[in-house]
């Protein structure tokens, strides 16, 4: 057996050994043990063979602008020293949450090993999501990370809620909206999300329930969608066509205001603001407060 270094110099958790001895086995090479800085739990520096490491099932998708980027970068530098965070569910098998774009960049230059810093406990894997800061997340792709994320929550710790993992989520309204961004890659989600923030709450019954009652949310989301397309398309049959139109829309439409402080459920705003789009009058609208909204942020509706 390799010996590794160990700091501090006492002995390291059985969890940490046998990880390593599991690292020997894949065809790796474990460095170092040593504790976190932070919390002192025992981690593994080591390479790993690259085709043993892929991104976790719940990441978000690549950006091959960003790897592009990335791979030009580290070329130029011609090295390689932003090691990936990883775990292993099982042997033979390790997951990076957190280093997607840098383990493709370095499989498109043909890197033989991948330099990770292992993380002994694999739930871990779930705290570390919101950590990912390789590439700053827009709405869509968190969205997608987090459906993901609960997806395997569910599975695997099907009576846990959604409040359990509150840190982990983030905020309710990304799981609703990456439902949506599941069926639909084009959904408006930047301008449901205000609305979605307001009323989408994490939901106390199990993972297992939570997934039904997530796709009716989605649904009561989805034919509000619908009718706002109805009203756009009417909008745009005036002659008027501006990028901020649904956002303007939904803001002269929506059952919340800002001196309510008792927000109506999920269910509720939804239908009423459906409700609110099929009698809007298109005759009221107007390019120029169209634009100027855009410009200072569309208000809330003032009803």
């Amino acid at each position: 057996m390799t010996t590794w270094v160990t700091y501090p110099e006492k002995t390291p958790s059985k969890e940490a050994v046998a990880l390593a001895e599991q690292v020997e086995r894949d065809g790796g090479h474990p460095l170092a043990l040593y504790q976190d800085p932070v919390g002192e739990h025992w981690q593994i520096f080591c390479l790993l063979p690259r085709d043993r490491v892929e991104a976790s099932p719940y990441q978000r998708d690549l950006s091959p602008t960003h790897v592009k980027r990335l791979t030009e970068a580290i070329k130029k530098l011609d090295r390689f020293i932003d090691p990936l965070v990883a775990i292993s569910p099982r042997p033979g098998v390790y997951w990076t949450p957190n280093g997607n774009h840098r383990r493709t960049a370095l499989e498109k230059l043909k890197g033989a090993y991948v330099p990770v810093i292992l993380v002994v406990e694999p739930e871990v894997g779930y705290q570390i999501l919101p950590l990912n800061t390789e590439k700053a997340h827009n709405l869509k792709e968190k969205s997608l990370e987090v459906i993901r994320m609960y997806r395997g929550l569910a599975e695997e710790q099907p009576s846990s809620t959604e409040e359990t993992w509150a840190f982990q989520l983030e905020s309710p309204h990304f799981i609703t909206l990456g439902l949506l961004y599941e069926q639909n890659k084009r959904f408006a989600g930047g301008a449901f999300a205000p609305i979605l923030r307001r009323v989408d709450k994490f939901l106390k019954a199990t993972l297992r329930k939570g997934v039904g009652e997530r796709e009716e949310r989605a649904a009561l989301v989805r034919a509000t969608d619908e009718a706002l397309g109805s009203v756009v398309a009417k909008v745009k049959k005036r002659g008027i066509n501006h990028p901020y139109v649904k956002t303007y829309l939904l803001a002269r439409t929506t059952p919340l205001t800002r001196a309510r402080k008792t927000l109506p459920s999920f269910e509720q705003t939804f239908k009423k603001l459906r409700e609110n789009l099929e009698e809007f009058d298109v005759s009221r609208v107007r390019y120029d407060d169209i634009q100027r909204s855009a410009i200072m942020g569309a208000p809330a509706s003032a009803e």
